[in-house]
């Protein structure tokens, strides 16, 4: 019987940096969307196309490029804030009749304000990890837990309603704008190999003791 060899390989996967695409998707659809908490748009009609197509499928698709990278911590955000706008979507498209929607459907609006409580407790302990990135990123995940925490409780109807409506609003105002800078400054500073826009030192006593332990 003739002798066989087997011979196995691993073929590496190039892949490119995803970043500038998960931001670009979250910048645009918080733009939209912070139109319309500011009172400068009305409905949410023609938000979901751009909750769908870029907070939602954008940002995940640049999660699953980013675990591709070995990236948990970039994976893990942009997958779950994807998800939170294909959430985000269905909800408004049941609001306004689009789906799911009868006679004896009962909507309770707090049910909402229960899962914008839980991103938050969710992007508490990311900004504690955006730490280790850079100074931009965690500016804009100190926003996401300033929106989350707006939504939540205007959404429950705990204190200033009012207040917290326009502390959501702004805050999703300024991540756009950040998210803007962040995914520039990525595709400039990979492109051309330097730093052409400034993102920012990592920093914080976690990211002190990861390179000590790293020594």
């Amino acid at each position: 019987m003739a002798n066989e060899m087997k011979v196995t390989g691993h073929i590496q996967e190039v892949v490119g940096n995803p970043t500038p695409l998960g931001l670009l998707g979250l910048a645009l659809v918080t733009l939209v969307a912070s139109s319309q908490k500011l009172g400068i748009t009305e409905g949410t009609a023609y938000i979901v196309p751009w909750a769908i197509f870029l907070g939602a499928s954008a940002q995940f698709v640049a999660g699953l490029l980013d675990f591709k990278h070995n990236n948990t911590f970039g994976g893990t955000a942009f997958c779950a804030y994807g998800f939170f706008w294909f959430g985000v979507a269905m909800t408004w498209m049941i609001g306004n009749g689009t789906i799911g929607l009868n006679e004896a459907a009962v909507i309770d609006g707090k049910q909402l304000g229960f899962a914008f409580l839980g991103y938050l407790f969710f992007t508490i302990f990311m900004t504690i990890g955006a730490m280790g990135t850079n100074k931009v990123l965690f500016t804009i995940f100190f926003l996401i837990d300033c929106l989350f925490l707006g939504l939540a409780l205007s959404t429950l109807q705990i204190g200033n309603v009012h207040l917290w409506h326009e502390v959501a609003a702004y805050s999703e105002l300024f991540i756009s704008i950040c998210s803007f800078y962040l995914s520039g400054a990525t595709v400039l500073n990979v492109h051309y190999g330097y730093t052409v826009l400034p993102v920012g030192a990592p920093f914080g006593s976690f990211y002190q003791k990861s390179l000590a332990a790293k020594k």
